[in-house]
């Protein structure tokens, strides 16, 4: 049957003014073009038609659900579908992206309903994720390199839930500055509560990863964490944070002492006389602490020998010191991790924050440490 330009005009509006009407023109253009390439592809590799198969795919306004043809020997595979293949892979990436940036699975659903005009539920946008939870497991359980001139671990918590009740656990970060001087979150893994004896978990399962040696760790200054270190790294000098000792000490003293004790602390942890070493930093340390440990007698406990770890980065070079004397870098990712969870509440499981935080994690995974070429007076890196 033979149709004028005029009468497939008026059989287009017909079908475009109905309900879901240029969802249908596009339907029948999609598997118009599909006929057609089936039949150019049977003439070119001698081939013949074999029926048909169901699809579903995004489409402008809604879900298309086309008729697909085949043919006998299976090698026909319409390039449409390859457009289309990429269109639903954007939409599972856009997906991961909106979740990623802190939207729940129902707030996407409710999303790609304005934007495809079909709600997708909280699961299917979960399945759309699939593959980028393979990838994240895959990403956390890489092969390292043998050496890491430095690495800072911290762990941070947040509200989960475990079984029928919720509660703040935490997320241990390790974070490493590699050899080429880009930085690199190396793991990242769940435990109800900081020990040291899971950071040693922690640290083993680096090496299993690959991980050989490591110069220089920097921590806060968790009990018992410096036996933890140097029984799997027993190479590694460790640094605790100086931002940690301020304020465990500042928390101690009067609010009309603070301004006082923060000026003096301030000095006594200036990183910027070459001059300096860490003996010559922790004997003033101790000449702080007595003089104050009449009005304040809880400051004793900084007397103890394992606080001289507060103090290494001084035996470094003073153009790096800024850099090894606070965990500051890998706080400034839990921060991150933090203002995408709040978006959330409690979260239901430990693997849905592992998945969130590791997907903020893996995308920052290297980015050049903007500082002195690592030229070291007392110790060498490089």
């Amino acid at each position: 049957m033979n149709f004028t330009q005029l009468q497939i005009k008026e059989i287009f509006d017909e079908i475009a003014s109905g309900k879901n009407g240029y969802q249908e023109l596009l339907k029948l253009s999609l598997e118009s073009i599909m006929k057609a390439e089936r039949e150019e592809f049977n003439s070119k590799n001698s081939d013949v038609s074999n029926g048909y198969r169901y699809g579903s795919v995004l489409g402008h306004g809604g879900k298309l659900e086309l008729v697909i043809p085949r043919s006998r020997h299976n090698n026909f595979y319409p390039l449409i579908l390859a457009i289309i293949k990429e269109q639903n892979e954007e939409c599972k990436t856009l997906a991961y992206e909106l979740y990623s940036s802190g939207l729940t699975t129902e707030q996407i659903g409710k999303m790609f309903d304005k934007i495809y005009g079909h709600y997708y539920s909280k699961t299917s946008i979960s399945n759309m994720m699939d593959n980028a939870r393979i990838n994240i497991q895959f990403w956390l359980r890489r092969k390292l390199e043998k050496r890491y001139p430095i690495i800072y671990i911290d762990a941070t918590y947040w509200y989960t839930r475990r079984s029928d009740s919720v509660s703040n656990e935490a997320y241990y970060t390790i974070l490493a500055v590699k050899e080429d001087r880009t930085r690199e979150v190396l793991s990242i893994v769940n435990h109800p509560s900081e020990g040291s004896t899971n950071w040693k978990n922690a640290f083993e399962e680096l090496k299993l990863r690959g991980l050989q040696t490591v110069n220089l760790m920097v921590s806060d200054g968790l009990l018992g964490i410096e036996n933890a270190i140097a029984e799997v790294f027993p190479m590694a000098t460790v640094q605790f944070c100086t931002v940690h000792l301020t304020r465990n000490i500042l928390a101690k003293v009067k609010p009309s002492d603070k301004k006082q004790i923060a000026s003096e602390l301030k000095e006594v942890l200036s990183p910027s006389n070459p001059t300096d070493t860490s003996k010559t930093g922790y004997n003033k340390f101790i000449i702080f602490l007595k003089n104050w440990i009449k009005k304040y007698p809880s400051f004793k406990t900084y007397l103890q020998p394992r606080n001289k770890l507060y103090f290494n980065y001084l035996d470094y070079h003073v153009e790096v010191r800024r850099m090894i004397y606070t965990t500051n870098w890998i706080e400034r990712l839990n921060r991150n991790y933090k203002r995408t969870l709040r978006m959330r509440s409690s979260m239901p499981s430990p693997e849905s924050v592992l998945f969130l935080i590791a997907s903020i994690a893996s995308r920052r995974s290297e980015f050049k440490v903007p500082i002195y070429q690592f030229i070291y007076e007392t110790k060498l890196f490089y």
